[in-house]
C-alpha cells in the first residue's frame, strides 16, 4: 500500500522518441496489463479477505499428522533412544528414527549434502530431528513424541570463532569429503575466499587517514508469518505427491528423491500456498519427513510446525565479526582496505559457501578502490545452521563498510555524502574482483537524491491538542512526552548482486500455450517458480499480454511437471524466469504469425514482407494496419513452447586471489534514515526511511515499490530490535517465539518515501535489475548511522539496544 509520501517517484532512461518522429508500434505497447503498468496481483483480493489456501490449510480426508521430536541440547552423543511408549499411543501409526531410513543415503544439502535426515549417533545443534511420529491427530502426535525417551551425553560445545578455530578444536564434522575441505586452514571452516587486488601493505603508505573497526551483527530470522507446512500423499504407483511451501521445487526434488529411494518422476510436487519465504524455505525442512510418513503408513500426512518448532526448522541469517581497516587521502580518495569477515554458519553448511563468496566479493561496498586484502569465511559451529536470508552476506558487509565510510568522513571533517560520491563507482569500474561493471551503477545519484528529499518536521509528536504518544520514541507505553530526545539523520549505500553467481547454471524454464477459448484468444503461463510474495505471478501475465497482444492470461499452477524455475531468491525470478517467459512467448509469437501466413499470406503484402505485430488481440503491421484477428488465426489450433532460458555466464572466483566475473548483474540503493532518540532511556523511533534505488525497469511500479518498503523494513528490524539469542554457554537458542524475538509491526514503520530509477541494464530483459534485496542492505547501516548522529555514539554491533544506547550493559 502506498500513501503520497510513499508512493514511487519514477525517473526513466534518455532516449524516448523526439517530438515530430515517425510513429511506429512497439509489440505490447498499447495492450492494457503489460509491462510497466501497476496491475493488481490475482491472488490480492483472496489475501487480504483471508481466504487465500496457505500450505497449512491443506486438508485430505483420509490424512495423518506428522510431528517432529527434536534434540534438547546442542552437541551430544546419542547414547539411546526408546521409541516403544510413542509406539503403544493410541492413534499413532508410525515412529520413526535413523534405523527406518529406506535408503543408504540419509544425507542432503544444497551444495554439501551434510545434513542427516535424522540425526543418528549424534546431535550437532539444539532443536536437531531425532524422530517422526505420524498419529490421527496432531496432539496424539505430539504427546506421543513426548513418550520418546533419548539418553544422551554431552560433548565440547563449538560456539565462536576462537572454540571453532583452536589447534585442539573440537570437530563439528569429523570426516568432511566436501570439496571445500581440501582449501580451508581448518576442519571447522565451511568454506573461506580471499580477494586480493593490487598492494593493500603499499597504499597503507599512502593513506594520510586510516580508520579501523570490529562490528557484530546478530543472528536474524526470516520471520515468514506462514511456518512450514505441507502435505504428502502417497500414489498408487509406490511414488508420492508433496503439496509443500518452498522456494524451489527441483531443488527440493533432487535432495529429496535419493532418500526416499524413488526416481525423480514419482516424487511429484505441488506448490502449496507460500506465506512468506525471504531465503528460509531454501533448504529443506519437513518435506522427506512428511513423504517418510506418507510412504510407511500408506496414508496421506500433513506436517504444520507451530511457532517454536518454526524457529529450529529452518536457517537463519549469519552473525558475523567484521573486522576492517579503511585508508584515505586528504582529499577524500580511499587508498585501500582490509577486512576480515567471519560468519557463523552453525552445525550445517546450507548455502555458506555461497554467502562468503558474497561477502568477499562484496565486502567494499559500491566504491572505486584499487587497492584491497579481503577474506570471508564460515564456521561450523553448534549454533543454529545459516543459510540464506534476503541480502545472502551483503547485508553483514554493508553494515560494516558504512560504518567505516561514516567513520572516515568524520575524521577527515568531511559530509558523510558528499565522501561517499566522491568514491562511488561508476559504470566501467572495476570490482575487487577484477569484474568490470557493465551497467549504469547511479550510486552518486541515488545519495543525491535521498539527501535532496525535505526532512521529516522536529518533534513531531506535538500538535494544537497535545502530545501524540505514537510520534515518540516508546509509543503508546508513555515513557517520554519529548524530555531527553534528539534528532539524528543517517545514510547509506549498498550493492548486491543478482541471480546466481560464481559459475552456477542459473536458467529458468517456461512453458506459455496460446488458444482460443469462449472465442477469445487466451494464453497461459506454466512455469516452476514459487510464488512467495514477490509478484511473479503478476509479473507473468504482465510478459504474456505484452509479447502476445492478448488480454486473458492464465497463470498454471507451480509444479515439477514443467522443467526448473531456479529458486525464487537472489532477486533473480523477474530476471531469469521472467526471460524464460518472455522468450518462450517470443517463439509462440513466431509460429502465430507463420501459421497466420499458411492461412492468409496470399491476401496482403504485409504478410511476408513486413514486421508483424501481436496487439490487443489483432496481428498488425508496425504502422498500425490490422491483418487479422488472432482467435481468427488460430482457430481450432492450440500453439505451446516450452523453452529454458539463461542469462549471461559467470565464473567461479580465484580461491587464492578472488578474482573472476563472478556476478551477472548489481543492484544498488541508497537510503537517508531519520530518527528520535529518547538518550535518557535508550528508546529510538525511526522517523523517515528515504530510499532511492535503480531498478532498470519497473516492470510493475506499485509491486516494486512493495518490494523496497518490504526490504527497507526487514533493514529496520535487524537495526534496533531483531535477533536470535544464543545462550553462548548452552548454544541453546532462548528466545524462539514472537513474543520474545521481535519483528517490526506497522506502529514500527516509518514513512518510506521512494525514488525509482530506471536505468536500463542491456544485457537483462526489458532492461530490469532484481529489486528486492538491495534495499534490505542499506536500511540497516542508514538507521545505526542516525542513532550515532543524535547520540555521538560508535555503535558497532546490531540490534542496537537500549542498554547500549544508555550505558548500561
Amino acid at each position: 500500500m502506498t500513501s503520497p509520501r510513499t508512493s514511487p517517484r519514477c525517473t526513466t532512461t534518455p532516449g524516448t522518441a523526439p517530438a515530430g518522429a515517425p510513429t511506429r508500434l512497439v509489440q505490447g505497447a498499447h495492450t492494457s496489463g503489460g509491462i510497466g503498468a501497476s496491475t493488481r496481483r490475482p491472488d490480492a483480493g483472496l489475501k487480504v479477505t483471508g481466504r487465500f489456501a496457505y500450505s497449512s490449510d491443506l486438508w485430505h480426508e483420509d490424512m495423518l499428522w506428522g510431528h517432529t521430536l527434536r534434540s534438547t541440547v546442542a552437541h551430544a552423543e546419542i547414547v539411546s533412544i526408546d521409541i516403544a511408549k510413542a509406539l503403544a499411543t493410541p492413534g499413532v501409526h508410525a515412529v520413526l528414527t535413523w534405523d527406518d531410513l529406506p535408503t543408504e543415503v540419509r544425507h542432503y544439502g544444497l551444495e554439501i549434502q551434510d545434513t542427516p535426515v535424522l540425526a543418528h549417533g549424534k546431535v550437532r545443534h539444539h532443536g536437531e530431528p531425532v524422530a517422526l511420529v505420524a498419529a490421527d491427530h496432531p496432539a496424539t502426535a505430539r504427546r506421543a513424541a513426548e513418550r520418546i525417551r533419548i539418553e544422551y551425553r554431552d560433548l565440547p560445545l563449538v560456539t565462536d570463532e576462537s572454540s571453532a578455530l583452536a589447534p585442539d578444536a573440537v570437530l563439528v564434522h569429523e570426516h568432511r569429503t566436501d570439496p571445500y575441505n581440501a582449501r580451508v586452514p581448518h576442519p571447522n571452516i565451511v568454506h573461506r575466499q580471499p580477494v586480493v587486488r593490487g598492494d593493500a601493505a603499499r597504499a597503507r603508505e599512502r593513506a594520510d587517514v586510516i580508520v579501523r573497526g570490529e562490528y557484530r551483527f546478530g543472528m536474524q530470522d526470516q520471520a515468514f508469518l506462514g511456518p512450514e507446512s505441507g502435505l504428502a500423499v502417497p500414489e498408487e504407483d509406490g511414488g508420492v505427491h508433496l503439496y509443500i511451501a518452498t522456494q524451489w521445487l527441483h531443488s527440493d526434488l533432487r535432495q529429496m528423491a535419493p532418500v526416499l529411494g524413488l526416481p525423480e518422476d514419482k516424487v511429484r510436487m505441488t506448490l502449496a500456498g507460500v506465506g512468506g519465504a525471504f531465503g528460509g524455505r531454501e533448504d529443506l525442512s519437513m518435506q522427506i519427513h512428511a513423504c517418510l510418513l506418507a510412504l510407511r503408513t500408506g496414508r496421506p500426512v500433513k506436517m504444520v510446525y507451530n511457532r517454536f518448532e518454526s524457529f529450529f526448522g529452518h536457517v537463519h541469517r549469519h552473525p558475523a565479526t567484521l573486522r576492517y581497516e579503511h585508508g584515505a587521502t586528504r582529499d577524500g580518495r580511499l587508498t585501500h582496505v582490509t577486512c576480515r569477515i567471519v560468519l557463523d554458519g552453525g552445525a550445517y553448511a546450507s548455502s555458506s559457501p555461497a554467502v562468503v563468496g558474497n561477502a568477499a566479493s562484496l565486502a567494499v561496498g559500491p566504491y572505486a578502490v584499487d587497492h584491497v586484502d579481503i577474506e570471508a569465511l564460515a564456521l561450523y559451529t553448534n549454533n543454529p545452521p545459516c543459510g540464506a536470508m534476503r541480502g545472502f552476506g551483503a547485508v553483514q558487509a554493508c553494515f560494516a563498510y558504512e560504518a567505516q565510510m561514516d567513520k572516515l568522513a568524520r575524521k577527515l571533517g568531511m559530509d558523510p555524502v558528499e565522501f561517499r560520491v566522491r568514491n562511488a563507482m561508476t559504470q566501467g569500474t572495476v570490482m575487487p574482483t577484477g569484474q568490470v561493471v557493465d551497467s549504469p551503477a547511479p550510486v552518486a545519484e541515488l545519495l543525491r537524491r535521498v539527501r535532496a528529499r525535505p526532512l521529516p518536521p522536529q518533534r513531531p509528536w506535538e500538535s494544537s491538542e497535545g502530545v501524540d504518544l505514537r510520534q515518540l520514541p516508546g509509543g503508546l507505553s508513555n515513557a517520554t512526552h519529548g524530555e531527553g530526545v534528539v534528532r539524528g539523520v543517517g545514510y547509506a549505500v549498498g550493492m548486491k548482486n543478482v541471480g546466481y553467481s560464481e559459475g552456477f547454471d542459473d536458467y529458468s524454464t517456461a512453458r506459455v500455450r496460446l488458444e482460443v477459448l469462449g472465442g477469445e484468444p487466451v494464453a497461459t503461463v506454466h512455469t516452476a517458480m514459487a510464488e512467495v510474495g514477490q509478484g511473479g505471478v503478476t509479473v507473468h501475465a504482465q510478459i504474456a499480454r505484452t509479447e502476445l497482444g492478448v488480454s486473458q492470461v492464465a497463470i498454471h499452477p507451480a509444479d515439477t511437471r514443467v522443467g526448473s524455475a531456479g529458486s525464487t531468491s537472489a532477486s533473480r525470478q523477474t530476471y531469469v524466469t521472467g526471460g524464460a517467459v518472455k522468450h518462450a512467448c517470443e517463439q509462440v509469437r513466431r509460429r502465430v504469425f507463420e501459421l497466420g501466413r499458411r492461412r492468409f499470406g496470399t491476401r496482403h503484402p504485409a504478410w511476408t514482407g513486413a514486421r508483424l505485430l501481436l496487439e490487443n488481440g489483432k496481428i498488425l503491421t508496425e504502422d498500425g494496419e490490422v491483418l487479422a484477428g488472432l482467435a481468427e488465426v488460430l482457430r481450432d489450433e492450440v500453439v505451446e513452447v516450452e523453452q529454458q532460458w539463461r542469462h549471461r555466464p559467470t565464473e567461479p572466483f580465484d580461491p587464492h586471489t578472488g578474482q573472476g566475473d563472478g556476478h551477472v548483474q548489481y543492484a544498488f540503493a541508497a537510503h537517508r534514515a531519520v530518527v528520535d532518540v529518547d538518550t535518557e532511556l535508550g528508546l529510538v523511533k525511526v522517523v523517515e526511511l528515504a530510499c532511492a534505488q535503480d531498478v532498470g525497469k519497473a516492470l510493475n511500479p506499485l509491486a516494486v515499490a512493495g518490494q523496497i518498503h518490504g526490504g527497507t523494513v526487514q533493514g529496520l528490524g535487524i537495526a534496533v530490535m531483531e535477533e536470535i539469542v544464543v545462550d553462548p554457554k548452552t548454544a541453546q537458542v532462548s528466545n524462539p517465539s514472537f513474543t520474545d524475538y521481535l519483528i517490526p509491526t506497522i506502529l514500527d514503520t516509518p514513512d518510506i518515501p521512494v525514488d525509482v530509477l530506471e536505468l536500463a541494464d542491456e544485457h537483462a530483459p526489458y532492461g530490469l535489475r532484481g529489486v528486492g534485496e538491495a534495499p534490505t542492505l542499506s536500511s540497516t547501516p542508514a538507521v545505526l548511522a542516525a542513532i550515532r548522529d543524535a547520540t555521538g555514539l560508535e555503535l558497532t554491533r546490531t540490534p542496537v539496544r537500549p542498554e547500549h544506547l544508555t550505558g548500561t550493559e
